[in-house]
């Protein structure tokens, strides 16, 4: 099947945790602004497109500290949830949508995935986030992933 990722926003890191830590049976992110995609990996396929868009590079982006903290956990691996930047939720908020499909461009070209990816499948994934950073930005809230293997 794919592991599945949940790209969303919430109020804070104990907000977030709602997202897989749930006591009413509803799925992972149920109730949560997100958007969901198989094969994104936010610390690693990711890391190409966030430097194209915050303009950063690599290393920079690797030593923020918010980049990838484990917010929760379930059952011994279920599902995880890790936190994203500001600093790319901001910059994607901010960048101009009609460049995003350069970007996938590039971020398909990085080398990165496993498989090349569809330039198309990227940019669409790239538009349905960067409405997520732009939601949660005009909300005060931030940006994380959850992660069910």
């Amino acid at each position: 099947m794919g592991v599945i990722y949940g790209y969303y926003a919430a109020a804070d890191d104990g907000d977030a945790a709602g997202a897989i830590v749930r006591e009413d049976g509803e799925p992972f992110g149920a109730g949560y602004d997100e958007v969901e995609v198989k094969g994104i990996d936010p610390m690693v396929d990711l890391l190409p497109a966030e430097t194209l868009i915050t303009g950063l590079s690599a290393e920079t982006v690797k030593s923020d500290p918010r980049r990838g903290e484990l917010i929760a956990v379930v059952a011994d691996g279920e599902a995880i949830s890790l936190s994203l930047t500001d600093t790319f939720r901001d910059a994607l908020a901010a960048f101009d949508k009609q460049l995003l499909d350069a970007v996938a461009q590039g971020w398909a070209a990085s080398g990165d995935f496993y498989t090349p990816p569809d330039p198309s499948d990227l940019s669409d994934f790239l538009h349905k986030l960067s409405g997520l950073a732009e939601r949660a930005a005009g909300r005060g809230q931030r940006l994380y992933c959850w992660i069910c293997p």
